[in-house]
């Protein structure tokens, strides 16, 4: 019995909004056929459809075209706008690593090469950070290269107000 009311009520529903024309069943609006006037030779007013119609658009079509949406440009922030140290950041870094006895002092030129990846490395397993020979945040702290901070003031002192 309420399998049969069902079925009764999802028909009504469906002959509901077929009959008002709302829907098509690809589940767009309808849009009004346009048709402009154009003249002939002698001026007199031709209605013919001069605007053609394209076809309408599979769903993988409209997925698709949705997909396709502009990203917006890139703002340049410090976390993306370096894509690799300087040559005076290099040489910066390996005198670090020939003063902590890892490199020696003439391979400090600038280029970043197999002798300072392996210095890294070994640095990084001495520091018990991943040894990977790649230049990361850790491993520059660990060398005493890391940010530059100002030293704050602690959080209980208060200003001096004279």
């Amino acid at each position: 019995m309420r399998r049969l009311l069902y079925c009764a009520l999802g028909s009504a529903l469906l002959a509901l909004f077929w009959s008002a024309g709302a829907v098509t069943p690809q589940g767009t609006k309808k849009a009004p056929a346009k048709k402009s006037a154009a003249k002939s030779k002698s001026g007199a007013k031709k209605t013919t459809s001069a605007v053609r119609k394209k076809p309408a658009p599979s769903t993988a079509t409209a997925r698709t075209t949705a997909s396709r949406k502009k990203t917006p440009p890139r703002r340049v922030t410090w976390r993306n706008r370096q894509t690799a140290p300087t040559p005076e950041r290099y040489k910066e870094i390996q005198n670090a690593l020939a003063a902590k006895g890892y490199l020696s002092p003439g391979d400090a030129n600038g280029t970043w090469g197999p002798s300072s990846v392996d210095a890294l490395k070994k640095f990084q397993s001495d520091q018990n950070l991943e040894s990977t020979g790649k230049i990361n945040s850790l491993s520059l702290i660990a060398l005493g290269l890391g940010p530059k901070h100002e030293a704050a003031p602690p959080t209980g002192a208060k200003p001096d107000g004279n």
